[in-house]
């Protein structure tokens, strides 16, 4: 008899081809998932750039509690619905302040519409808002103001406007 020393553990040289190919599908496969879920995230069609620019309101502060203090203009980026907007300031790089949106009366500022329709929800591109002072003195005399405009819906901030003074 022959003695045949054979080893059983070697997988066919077909096996092996078709495993590699298998291998090879399923993760072209799952890099295709993953590319196009990438992808996807980064065309939501929800991406707005915004500017505004700010520039002194009419008229001086003073130690009164109803002064004009910045006029705001958007002048890039589409329209946000008020509910949708905070701004909040910061005097003399105080702690911030919350003004309410235009319509509000509860807050220590306000912001007035001046835009070209007040009665419509929405800040558009060429509106003009002014803070207003709410029964609170927040800037007497010469004073310099921080603006931060965020966009509640999607919580991210949406422009600063930084060191605009009030004189």
């Amino acid at each position: 008899m022959k003695n045949e020393n054979r080893n059983e553990e070697a997988v066919s040289p077909v096996i092996a081809t078709i495993l590699m190919v298998a291998i090879t599908v399923v993760l072209a496969g799952v890099l295709y998932v993953w590319a196009s879920s990438l992808a996807e995230g980064n065309t939501d069609g929800n991406l707005a750039l915004y500017a505004f620019s700010g520039e002194d309101a009419q008229g001086q502060p003073s130690t009164g509690t109803d002064d004009n203090l910045i006029m705001l203009t958007m002048d890039q980026g589409g329209d946000i619905n008020w509910a949708s907007v905070s701004v909040k300031l910061s005097i003399d790089g105080g702690s911030p302040v919350f003004c309410d949106n235009p319509g509000g009366d509860g807050g220590v500022c306000v912001l007035v519409d001046n835009g070209r329709d007040t009665n419509d929800q929405f800040w558009s591109v060429g509106d003009t808002v002014t803070i207003v002072e709410t029964g609170t003195d927040l800037c007497s005399s010469s004073c310099s103001i921080d603006v931060t405009i965020t966009d509640t819906r999607e919580e991210k901030v949406i422009d600063t406007t930084n060191g605009v003074p009030a004189e």
